[in-house]
């Protein structure tokens, strides 16, 4: 065998034999690495739901911005959320802006994913008929669908994404629905606008979550499709000659944004009454039963110790603890005495609650409450001014359309809660302002823009919805607002009873609000 040279020895002793061990030592170690990470990534947790949802740490909730044909896990939404996408995918990029639809949709309460399918149902026929219509909106409208928790805890989430979407491909221009009047609710609101993001309410009707209440605008680049507290109870007064020597106020304590509105509007009614408001103390979470039901039992004992007289009863509540009340009411033990229950629009919720005693609709007790829309508000007894047949009929006969290809499905269309047609007039709403924005200028308008147009919206302009007349005055409210008055009957559903007017009459034919 040949000797190796001392070179060669010294070549391999120095260097080979430790880079050898170094090589070990370096694969080594990127094994174990690897296998560290491989361990954290299988036992980490996945909280994506689809793209733009997640599961935030802590919540089991998937909230954000769904762009795809995601139904966040609520089978009835499942066909308006499919045609929507169906609608989205049909636009060229670059062609469209979006609208967000932002709801609640992980919602565990019947009632209101009711109302929450019966909105989304409506934002996507106002979809379709901008951008199918004769003269099709250019751009075109795309939807998608916002969704910051059942109880709008995970709203500041929610605002941080839609912001971003207003400077990427998605061209985000306004922001329609919002949902109910809550604390949540009003925060993102508040924070939306303060980023300059149009926002277009369509049930928020509670008078701080407004704009031009003691001349200022907390919310700029707020509109609304639906009247304010204070408006219902006015149209409600004037449809009910309400008495203040008459009525009694039932009224939720300490309240949220609606029920707290809603009480000061009524409290102004009953200026002067000789009974004392009897409050009530529900759970946070308003959609929870809580331990309200003996409450109420104790408030009927009392009523039913006024003197006979007494014949009204105001309610300032959410829809859970309307529902309680009435059944209340039903055993309250004086039947003999009639009894009339006037409420605002929560009163729909309860049309579908199969937990309300309808037999105690029987009893001598007539609930009627504030619709913010009802099917047969135009159709029943036209208006002159106010509101139109034709544009009601005009919904109704894509609803027909919407049953089937190529409009629908979208699932069992509900009318009589008024959900699906204010959701209809509010995408309405954000669609016309788009596109006055975009008249004379580029395509897409600025994002502030938008905004700045709802103050237009009135006159010549105004948008004519299936709701009635909007006019927005120079806060972005409608002025004099159809308020259509709407009975609940015993066997089921309710019926429509008349259209009331804030002012007591309706608008002039130029609907134009005065200075």
């Amino acid at each position: 065998m040949a000797r190796r040279g001392v070179g060669t020895w010294v070549r391999e002793g120095v260097w080979e034999i430790p880079l050898r061990r170094y090589l070990a030592l370096l694969v080594t170690t990127a094994l174990l690495v690897g296998l560290v990470f491989a361990v954290r990534t299988l036992a980490h947790d996945d909280r994506s739901c689809a793209p733009g949802v997640v599961r935030p740490e802590g919540s089991d909730e998937c909230v954000g911005v769904a762009s795809n044909a995601y139904d966040f896990g609520r089978p009835q939404l499942k066909d308006a959320v499919k045609a929507i996408d169906r609608e989205n995918r049909r636009l060229r990029s670059g062609s469209y802006v979006t609208v967000a639809v932002m709801l609640p949709y992980t919602s565990t309460a019947p009632s209101s994913l009711a109302d929450i399918q019966h909105q989304l149902q409506g934002a996507y026929l106002a979809q379709y008929q901008a951008n199918h219509a004769a003269n099709a909106m250019v751009p075109a409208i795309r939807l998608v669908l916002a969704n910051p928790g059942a109880t709008g805890a995970h709203w500041q989430r929610t605002v941080d994404q839609l912001t971003r979407m207003t400077t990427s491909a998605d061209r985000l221009r306004a922001v329609a629905g919002i949902g109910q009047s809550t604390d949540s609710n009003k925060k993102a609101v508040k924070e939306l606008t303060r980023r300059g993001i149009p926002v277009v309410g369509s049930s928020i009707t509670a008078d701080d979550l407004a704009n031009g209440q003691h001349g200022k605008d907390p919310f700029p680049g707020l509109a609304r499709v639906s009247p304010t507290n204070t408006d219902e109870a006015r149209a409600l007064a004037s449809f009910a000659k309400v008495s203040a020597g008459r009525a009694m106020l039932v009224y939720d304590k300490p309240g949220d944004p609606y029920t707290q509105t809603l009480k000061n509007a009524f409290t102004v009614l009953l200026k002067g009454s000789h009974l004392e408001p009897r409050p009530f103390y529900p759970p946070a979470d308003r959609s929870k039963e809580g331990s309200t039901a003996g409450t109420f039992w104790e408030i009927t004992q009392i009523l039913c110790s006024t003197p006979r007289t007494t014949d009204t009863i105001l309610f300032a509540g959410r829809h859970t603890q309307l529902r309680q009340f009435i059944n209340a009411l039903g055993a309250r033990g004086c039947d003999d005495r009639k009894f009339t229950l006037l409420t605002g629009d929560e009163g729909s919720y309860l049309t579908g609650d199969g937990k309300l005693d309808r037999k105690a609709l029987g009893h001598n007790l007539s609930v009627r409450y504030t619709s913010l829309a009802h099917p047969e508000a135009w159709t029943a007894t036209p208006a002159t001014t106010g509101g139109s047949a034709k544009d009601a009929r005009d919904l109704l006969g894509l609803v027909a359309e919407a049953k089937g290809e190529p409009v629908g499905p979208i699932g069992s269309a509900g009318l009589d809660d008024g959900q699906l047609i204010i959701g209809y007039d509010a995408v309405r709403l954000a669609a016309r302002g788009i596109l006055m924005a975009s008249r004379g200028g580029k395509v897409p308008p600025a994002l502030t823009r938008v905004g700045h147009e709802w103050g237009q919206v009135q006159g010549g302009l105004r948008l004519g919805g299936a709701s009635g007349w909007i006019c927005l005055d120079a806060h972005g409210n409608p002025y004099d607002k159809a308020v259509p008055i709407v009975e609940l009957v015993p066997e089921g559903g309710s019926r429509f009873v008349k259209i009331a007017w804030p002012e007591g009459k309706p608008p002039g034919k130029e609907c134009l609000p005065p200075s």
